[in-house]
């Protein structure tokens, strides 16, 4: 057990390995309770949500439905991710435990202009069922509402008896996030553990959300980083003139103020791991500097890979210098594995 942001949680059940491949070939089960949970509600919750976050939720068009976002400062610069869900009483965005506090002071410095209740849930409880036999753990699980995930797309949840349930996850496989109250939440892991689920812990969670090119925060992003920089465009919704989210001004001009870069893949050619903070070469004189931001060994695909921050250019291949030792990389897309099956592209 380790302390995670202040709460106590296992690295690892047993087999890290074991762990990792049961999501990717049968399924697996995290405890991710210490998520920050928080409900909103109120006659201007839709204004308040559509100025907090670079997403828009304009775009959701049935309850239950959630949309991946950045929430961001003044500077345009990343506060935290999450997934903001459309709820039948109002929105309810799931964030990130290392960055609550500054997250509920951010958001509690800017709801006062607004008609808006916030609430933190820490009643309840929060667990993610990951892998291609997922729907049939919990099938086996005697909670009604399950049945009703079965017509739903990705991204798309249902509620009801107090539980609700969305077709989410972090680990690039098919899954379901569960959030219901503690005493279901106990009842729900026994079950799940008798239909054949697997308990996953933090080591496992991380090799698989970096096998899917899923973002950490303090390591592919934090708040000195632009979305533009870590694979996160995707997420600011600039459809809408009118729509003035925080940091959206200064993150516009970013582009034109700032040095370009890229949240790149990197798969490397012999077995070496470059971890967090290794600076990346593109040339014998090193004129340009990347720096690998995530890396570990993929059990899926059996090779050292990892994301990589990098200046906007063609560059096919990058070096690292590791005990006077050239670490030669190939660089790609960066996502690596999704339902078992290869999907990184090297740049040719």
């Amino acid at each position: 057990m380790v302390d995670f942001h202040g709460w106590s949680m296992p690295i690892n059940y047993g087999s890290q390995i074991n762990e990792h491949n049961s999501v990717r070939e049968n399924c697996g089960m995290f405890d991710v309770s210490h998520m920050t949970i928080l409900d909103f509600k109120g006659k201007e919750v839709n204004q308040f949500i559509r100025k907090l976050i670079a997403n828009d939720i304009n775009k959701l068009s049935e309850d239950y439905e959630g949309l991946y976002s950045a929430m961001l400062n003044d500077n345009g610069f990343v506060i935290d991710d999450l997934i903001a869900y459309k709820m039948d009483f109002g929105y309810r965005l799931v964030v990130n435990c290392a960055t609550r506090g500054e997250d509920l002071k951010w958001i509690s410095s800017k709801k006062g202009d607004y008609r808006v209740d916030m609430q933190e849930r820490d009643d309840l409880s929060m667990i993610a069922v990951q892998g291609p036999k997922s729907s049939e753990v919990l099938s086996e699980c005697p909670a009604p509402i399950v049945k009703l995930l079965e017509s739903k797309k990705r991204q798309q949840g249902v509620s009801g008896n107090d539980m609700f349930a969305a077709k989410t996850g972090y680990t690039g496989e098919l899954g379901f996030e569960v959030i219901l109250p503690h005493d279901q939440a106990i009842n729900l892991w026994q079950n799940a553990l008798d239909a054949g689920a697997m308990p996953v812990g933090l080591a496992a969670r991380d090799t698989l959300r970096l096998e899917a090119g899923m973002n950490l925060y303090g390591f592919e992003m934090d708040d000195s980083i632009s979305p533009f920089e870590c694979n996160m465009s995707w997420t600011v919704d600039l459809n809408d003139n009118d729509r003035n989210f925080y940091g959206k001004d200064a993150l516009l001009k970013s582009r034109t103020t700032r040095k370009e870069f890229e949240l790149v893949g990197i798969m490397l050619e012999e077995r070496a791991i470059l971890r967090q903070g290794q600076k990346l070469y593109f040339d014998e004189d090193k004129t340009l500097e990347g720096v690998v931001t995530s890396g570990t060994y993929s059990p899926t695909l059996k090779k050292p890979i990892g994301l990589a921050r990098i200046p906007k250019k063609d560059s096919k291949k990058c070096f690292a210098e590791v005990r006077d030792k050239k670490i030669f990389a190939k660089i790609g897309t960066p996502r690596f594995v999704k339902e078992g099956k290869e999907i990184f592209k090297e740049r040719l």
